[in-house]
């Protein structure tokens, strides 16, 4: 029923590490409370509407616990779902169950919950916009993976996955390179042929530079909108253009309107709130 794009295997040290951290000194209450033979079945349950996503690795974070443990999803990834769908289902021994649920729904709250903003802001672009929705590297350490699927789940792109991805030249780089141009040129002159060159502007007279260094994509910082409009008049189609910096929803359509190709929004993986899950026993 589900679709997940991220090799298992890649996943079990984080998953490892995450599991270590909430049971390192084993769980004293699950030991007292539970009897070592008692049985249970459980739901996965979305407290609210959300984007369902990251279901496989609270499978995998079971499994981890107890191999005999059997999990099922209830839905689909980048599924839309409403306040009372059950998920998934997860049933064997009670105590099993007990120690991975907290773990579990750590990774999957928080993958909902980006996917669930991201679903938001790509709904934002007016219809016949071609702009695209993307993500930065303003993940949490750690769960960079797991962040960025979560954003193509809800419907967004990508931007560079990490330093030796793709050239981004910023704006430290370009007071240390000694300028917009020096700065492109160098990395031009140092770059992959299968790579393009993409630098950040803060105002209309570095983008004119940029232009005319030829690079490909051009990153408009920090601009209001009336400035991104006169920045895609200016570059006539002769470059990438991608907002960034003060990005909020309730920007996304002027923004598109102006004419960028794609909206960079940090909040997606910095600051978007964990997405309200449950996991109940079944009386």
């Amino acid at each position: 029923m589900t679709s997940f794009d991220i090799p298992l295997p890649l996943l079990e040290e984080t998953l490892t590490r995450a599991l270590a951290e909430d049971l390192g000194a084993g769980d004293v209450t699950t030991e007292a409370c539970v009897p070592e033979d008692k049985t249970a079945t459980a739901n996965g349950v979305a407290r609210k509407a959300m984007v369902a996503c990251g279901i496989p690795v609270a499978g995998r974070v079971f499994a981890l616990v107890d191999p005999s443990l059997r999990f099922e999803a209830r839905v689909a990834e980048g599924a839309s779902v409403t306040a009372g769908t059950v998920l998934w289902t997860v049933a064997g021994c009670a105590r099993s169950i007990l120690m991975g649920e907290r773990v579990a729904l750590n990774f999957t709250q928080r993958m909902c919950g980006i996917s669930t903003a991201t679903q938001r802001h790509v709904a934002a672009v007016p219809e016949g916009c071609l702009t695209r929705i993307t993500d930065t590297r303003k993940t949490t350490p750690g769960l960079r993976l797991l962040e960025r699927y979560a954003v193509r789940r809800g419907g967004g792109h990508n931007h560079r996955n990490d330093l030796g991805s793709a050239v981004l030249i910023k704006d430290n780089h370009v007071v240390a390179a000694g300028g917009v141009t020096a700065a492109i040129e160098a990395a031009r002159a140092r770059a992959p042929h299968t790579s393009r060159i993409e630098c950040e502007v803060d105002s209309l007279e570095q983008l004119e530079e940029a232009l005319a260094a030829r690079a490909d994509i051009v990153l408009l910082d920090n601009m209001d909108t009336a400035t991104v409009e006169e920045a895609v008049r200016r570059t006539r189609g002769r470059a990438f253009l991608e907002a960034s910096g003060g990005i909020t929803l309730e920007r996304i359509a002027e923004l598109a309107r102006a004419g960028v190709n794609a909206i960079s929004v940090g909040a997606l993986t910095h600051s978007t709130p964990a997405a309200d899950i449950g996991l109940d026993f079944i009386a």
